[in-house]
């Protein structure tokens, strides 16, 4: 079989591909910011010492980490519909899957830098007089974004690696947008391998970035 690429053109592109490239960074961009709020919610939750919201925190985390993310997608696109009697969509339903799965994981990088913050700066917060709140969100939690950054971005890029599972409901991510390209012009083949680039440039793109970006930290620091 002889390979050809020639299909692929600006055409097939901005018809197929760009669609599914615009949704797979959307759910990237919602699910991180919405993972890092609510990951960071359930954080201060485990790190508050009371029982009351360290267990339910530590059962949410501990259990979303432990159940692969496609079975997460296919429980939250079945289950949710029968819940609430009509259907979610399959972009709508991701969205939601994408955000509180990646909480649990937000929420274990947001501990440690919180826990990297050194505890005299707590002490000092509450000498002057500030409440607990107050010393977490103006010297606590700063701190612990700034340390922890890198750790967050690289995160977010495994996340936009990971929203090619919505494939799994049919959502129209980039892998779809290959995929129903490959299909119309019967070159599966071609476009899977252009696929598999494509989400190498991207995500070796941003690798290079947060080490540029986890340099000029280490420097700062």
């Amino acid at each position: 079989m002889t390979l050809d690429f020639a299909f692929l053109d600006w055409n097939v592109v901005s018809s197929f591909i760009l669609k599914g490239l615009v949704f797979s960074v959307q759910l990237t961009l919602i699910a991180m910011v919405g993972g890092i709020v609510l990951g960071t919610v359930l954080a201060l939750m485990r790190l508050s010492g009371k029982p009351w919201l360290v267990m339910p925190a530590a059962a949410y985390v501990n259990t979303m980490r432990s159940i692969p993310l496609v079975m997460v997608i296919l429980w939250f696109f079945l289950l949710i519909p029968l819940l609430l009697g009509r259907p979610m969509g399959a972009e709508l339903s991701a969205m939601v899957t994408f955000t509180l799965f990646e909480a649990a994981y937000f929420s274990e990088i947001m501990r440690a830098g919180i826990q990297s913050v050194p505890k005299g700066q707590v002490h000092a917060g509450y000498a002057v007089g500030m409440t607990y709140g107050q010393t977490m969100q103006l010297i606590v939690l700063p701190q612990a974004f700034r340390n922890m950054l890198p750790v967050l971005l690289t995160q977010t890029i495994i996340l936009f690696q990971d929203t090619s599972l919505v494939y799994a409901i049919g959502a129209y991510d980039l892998l779809k947008g290959f995929e129903i390209a490959g299909k119309n012009f019967n070159r599966p083949v071609e476009t899977y391998l252009v696929a598999a680039v494509v989400y190498f440039v991207i995500c070796f793109s941003l690798s290079m970035l947060v080490r540029r970006l986890q340099q000029k930290i280490a420097i700062i620091r």
